[in-house]
């Protein structure tokens, strides 16, 4: 398979990573933000998640804070949008992402999915690819009782003790979440090494991603 670099080790990489809620970036990519500053790639990272009210705000931030250890820059921005009503909150997600934009111009936004069956993901999809209209954006997934999972064109192989820490900062840092019967190991490690099988990852683990757009140049 074709495999085209993200970035390279020393080269500057401009991120923006949107959740809707304070666990979705760490599940849908931050084996991939790991993978990035492990690899020696300078990241300029903006972090933003639009409902994380009360003691998910404390959740949030920490777990970002560790996932983004060892970023060349970092800035984390929690919003207090009403969990499961995005849809009703779209004027105001759409002014609060429009600040978001004047503020950084990314290299590449990881968002939700289009397809995605929770409505607060499915809006800030919509809503990424409304305000963001010329970058380059990949659009993660999370796994849940909905069972939508899906068909994906873009991967990023993860070694083994990425894939490790990825899940230990996730049971580490959202207590609140714990006591789902889907927030665990056997989770994050079953469907990440399902992807890793679809690309034939060398170390058996992979997130996924969907890309809508991708322009080709001659290097």
């Amino acid at each position: 398979m074709k495999q085209l670099p993200l970035a390279r080790r020393g080269e500057r990489l401009s991120v923006l990573c949107l959740g809707a809620h304070s666990d979705d970036i760490e599940i849908g990519a931050g084996g991939t933000i790991l993978r990035l500053i492990a690899d020696g790639v300078l990241l300029d990272v903006h972090w933003c998640v639009l409902s994380a009210p009360g003691i998910r705000a404390g959740e949030a931030n920490a777990s970002a804070v560790a996932f983004l250890e060892g970023a060349a820059k970092s800035n984390i921005e929690l919003a207090e949008f009403e969990d499961s009503y995005f849809p009703s909150q779209s004027r105001e997600i759409k002014q609060w992402l429009n600040a978001v934009r004047e503020r950084v111009s990314p290299d590449v936004i990881f968002t939700h999915t289009r397809d995605d069956s929770h409505q607060d993901h499915r809006e800030v999809n919509r809503l990424t690819t409304n305000v963001f209209r010329n970058h380059f954006v990949l659009e993660y997934e999370i796994p849940k009782w909905d069972g939508d999972l899906m068909q994906h064109n873009t991967y990023m192989p993860l070694p083994s003790k990425i894939m490790d820490r990825k899940t230990e900062l996730l049971l580490e840092h959202f207590g609140t979440q714990r006591s789902k019967d889907w927030f665990d190991e056997l989770t994050f490690k079953g469907l990440a090494r399902l992807r890793g099988m679809e690309c034939r990852a060398e170390e058996r683990f992979a997130e996924a991603f969907t890309n809508r757009k991708l322009a080709l140049t001659i290097g």
